[in-house]
């Protein structure tokens, strides 16, 4: 209980600073902003080395939660948020920050929260790892699909992909290592929480005018994430119950289905299609956490 408040209450901190410093000192994120792919890349890196790739030697055993991930993550959340967001989005470049979001990879907080709330821990790394995996594929496809028209090529992404999952996947690797691990097993937390609280500063910093000015749009971003994050995480208990799903495997399949990489969407919307587009990696970290609050204080009460 107290490894698990110290573990929100932190990052909730982090997070809320790092808002408010976008909306009170949002001039400065333009400096920032050029050095996100640096921010980024180390961020990841440094998340994936939870990523243990070991479980993957034996195919059979993980071909299943391998493949559920990719499904979870790209299919049952990437058709959603695109349906809600087309339907309620007032812009084209607030479509396109949803089309990030359902490109993105799933958050890595995925594994220590599963075995926070006594979920399969090894089902959850397989998962991710298949999820970042398919991002590389399927983040040029929605691309293709649903951002045709804004001039980016989906090759372009490809290679992002490829530079910012594949190639920080490898070093992170690397760095699990026995000399190395213990050091980066210290760090990796505040490394990965001040990474991606830099990366909201930035979304927050450089759509200050629009948190202060247009409540409407908050508003509807917020409902779009609120459905495919509580929404689909209430449907999707309530039918894997119905189908006799266990708990310990429902609990990674639930975060595989609702939650994303908002530090790496946050970077590729400003990257590819400019800031109005990272107004929903922004509210979408907010969304995340109290979903993970959420799901806390749920499992203290089925746990009793």
């Amino acid at each position: 209980m107290n490894t698990l408040r110290r573990l929100v209450l932190n990052r909730n901190s982090i997070l809320v600073f790092a808002v408010v410093m976008g909306l009170v000192l949002g001039e400065y994120a333009e400096h920032i902003k050029a050095f996100n792919v640096y921010i980024l890349a180390v961020t990841m890196t440094f998340s994936m080395t939870g990523l243990n790739l070991r479980v993957l030697d034996s195919f059979k055993k993980v071909i299943t939660p391998f493949l559920v991930g990719i499904f979870l993550n790209y299919i049952v959340f990437g058709a959603l948020v695109m349906l809600v967001a087309w339907l309620l989005m007032p812009t084209e470049q607030l479509f396109y920050g949803f089309v990030v979001i359902a490109a993105a990879p799933p958050g890595v907080a995925i594994i220590p929260f599963s075995y926070i709330l006594k979920g399969k821990v090894d089902y959850a790394i397989i998962g991710v790892t298949g999820a970042f995996v398919g991002s590389i594929l399927f983040a040029p496809l929605y691309v293709r699909l649903f951002a045709n028209h804004s001039g980016i090529n989906p090759l372009d992404l490809f290679y992002t992909m490829v530079s910012l999952v594949l190639i920080p996947m490898v070093i992170s690797q690397i760095l699990r290592v026995k000399p190395i691990l213990g050091v980066v097993e210290k760090v990796r937390g505040r490394v990965v929480d001040w990474g991606f609280a830099l990366l909201i500063f930035v979304a927050v910093g450089v759509n200050r005018q629009v948190f202060f000015s247009d409540p409407v749009i908050l508003l509807l971003v917020s409902a779009v994430l609120f459905v495919s994050t509580f929404g689909l995480g209430f449907v999707f208990d309530y039918l894997s119950i119905k189908f006799g799903t266990d708990r310990a495997t429902r609990i990674p399949q639930n975060m595989l289905a609702t939650i994303k990489s908002s530090g790496f969407a946050v970077f590729t919307a400003l990257t590819l299609f400019g800031k109005e587009a990272a107004i929903p990696s922004a509210v979408l970290a907010v969304m995340v956490l109290l979903y993970l609050i959420f799901l806390s204080i749920k499992s203290q009460h089925v746990n009793r």
